[in-house]
């Protein structure tokens, strides 16, 4: 199983679908069974042994500094100040690149909860890496055991792990799930300028170098009031 040091946490995001929560905090500050978003996703990055946690902030920046300050525990956590430009998912890793080094990095979106079973998820995805054969590999949650998601879902998995693009098809099985591993090399050449990653992610797709893996945690998706709630319900 590849050791991953490194895991930055998107956080840089304006959280207008979390309105009104997030007139007075960011999306990121926003609690789950009594933790902030962020909090749970660099508690999961220590737990799976990362070191190192790399938080981009835009929205209420200095409360996200103040909070990281504050925190004690296991990633240690830098900056990547977008304060004057959000760079979206794309630009935000792009800025970020000179943190992240050189090998296999997590990568997570801060709305993405879940509760892990025996054999965390991250732990999972570390045992799922090879980098001969990927330089993404996606969480996927199936479709239909999601919380806070109503969408057609993102993906088809193929027999050899690789990962197709719903395209013109009605709906897909597997949705992705807000967590990845990536191969922060793809990232030279972009911008730092804002774009998603789904520009990334389709070059590597069309070299079928992004795989997935399908998780055993049932997912949730806090990206609104109503879906926060619910998760807390579920929690409870």
């Amino acid at each position: 199983m590849i050791e991953i040091d490194t895991g930055m946490a998107l956080a840089a995001g304006l959280g207008t679908r979390m309105l009104p929560l997030t007139l007075t905090r960011p999306k990121a500050l926003v609690e789950v069974k009594n933790k902030a978003l962020l909090d749970h996703v660099l508690d999961r990055f220590g737990a799976a042994g990362v070191s190192q946690a790399v938080v981009n902030i835009h929205h209420f920046a200095d409360m996200m500094r103040d909070h990281l300050t504050a925190r004690t525990r296991t990633p240690q956590v830098r900056i990547s100040d977008e304060s004057e430009q959000v760079l979206e998912t794309g630009g935000g890793l792009v800025k970020a690149r000179a943190m992240l080094g050189s090998k296999p990095v997590f990568v997570s979106n801060i709305d993405a909860i879940w509760q892990d079973g025996n054999i965390p998820e991250l732990d999972r995805l570390k045992a799922g890496w090879n980098g001969g054969h990927m330089d993404a590999l996606l969480l996927l949650a199936r479709r239909g055991q999601t919380l806070g998601y109503g969408g057609a879902g993102d993906f088809f998995l193929e027999t050899d792990g690789r990962v197709r693009r719903r395209g013109d098809d009605k709906a897909a099985p597997f949705v992705f799930a807000g967590t990845q591993i990536l191969n922060p090399a793809v990232l030279e050449g972009y911008p730092e300028e804002p774009f998603s990653l789904n520009r990334i992610w389709d070059n590597l797709l069309a070299r079928g170098r992004v795989h997935g893996l399908v998780m055993e945690a049932f997912w949730m998706h806090a990206g609104d009031p109503g879906a926060r709630e619910a998760a807390e319900a579920r929690f409870a």
